[in-house]
Formats: structure tokens, sequence, C-alpha cells
């Protein structure tokens, strides 16, 4: 494990930005898309509505944050255990990570004005028997700074099973 934290060096296009998203990887990815008014939810494929003033793609390896800088234009900050990659900048010189299992909210609790979508085999609460055990479980893994022990950030990721 090789723990890279970078910034794309130029802001990209919407059609780089896809292309950087769905660049052949570790699958499967999961998106996560966010408007002002409303967010996708954890969904297995890139919507139609792409793009999103933000968002962030995750798979067991990486996490691809953007943000929206101007109209038609993005900030990427990639979070990676897979090591440097040419087209981004190095934030930070050594992390370390951390990986914990991550929940996510029950269908049936209200904690934002509409459920949080997320499918199902990600949920690390459900049993074997609901779900095939060979999907992989949302996790979290934490990007921490190996001078100052300190976490500057918390990815989205999956961990595959054993």
């Amino acid at each position: 494990m090789n723990p890279f934290v970078g910034v794309s060096e130029q802001l990209l296009t919407v059609e780089q930005l896809r292309e950087l998203l769905q660049q052949p990887s570790t699958q499967p990815n999961y998106y996560f898309l966010r408007w002002h008014h409303k967010v996708s939810g954890i969904v297995e494929q890139l919507p139609d509505e792409f793009p999103s003033p933000e968002g962030q793609m995750f798979n067991c390896d990486r996490e691809l944050r953007w943000k929206q800088q101007s109209p038609g234009y993005y900030t990427v900050l990639l979070l990676s255990n897979t090591g440097k990659e040419s087209a981004f900048t190095p934030v930070g010189e050594e992390w370390k990570t951390e990986q914990r299992a991550a929940y996510g909210y029950r269908r049936d609790e209200t904690r934002f004005p509409q459920a949080l979508v997320y499918p199902d085999s990600l949920d690390i609460r459900i049993s074997s028997e609901q779900t095939k055990t060979n999907k992989p479980k949302l996790a979290q893994r934490y990007f921490i700074d190996r001078k100052t022990s300190t976490v500057h950030f918390v990815a989205l990721t999956v961990e595959m099973p054993q």
C-alpha cells in the first residue's frame, strides 16, 4: 500500500472529467453526486444528470473528488492507495492510512430530508444470508499525516471480500 494525495495539475473540462472517472480501474466503482438541491446517493453507474457541481467516485483503491471552479471546469482531488499519479500534484509528503467499516443510516432512520440511497449490498449490517458474500462493503479510509498524526482526509472506499 502506497498512499498518495494529489490535486489535478489543471482544471478539467466536463469531457476530461468524465474520461477520468470512466478510466479502467479496480471494479466496481461507486459514485456520489451533489447538487445544491439534492444528492444522488451512492450509485453504481454514473447518472445521466452528470456533471454535478461536486461529487466523488470511489472503489477499493481510490477516491476521486471533483468540484466545479467555474462553469464547465473542475478541480479534482485524488486520495489513493496505489501511489503517485503523474497527472496530479502531490499534497503533503508522507501519508499513512487506516481503514474502518462505514455504516450508512438505516432506511427507516430520518437524518436527511429524503432517504440517502445506497445499494443494500454495501451495507455491512446486512447478513450474508440477505446479500451475496462476494460483494464489497462500504468502508472509510483515513489519510493521516505521518509527521503529525493528523487525519486530513476521510475517503469513501469499499472492502473487498477476502
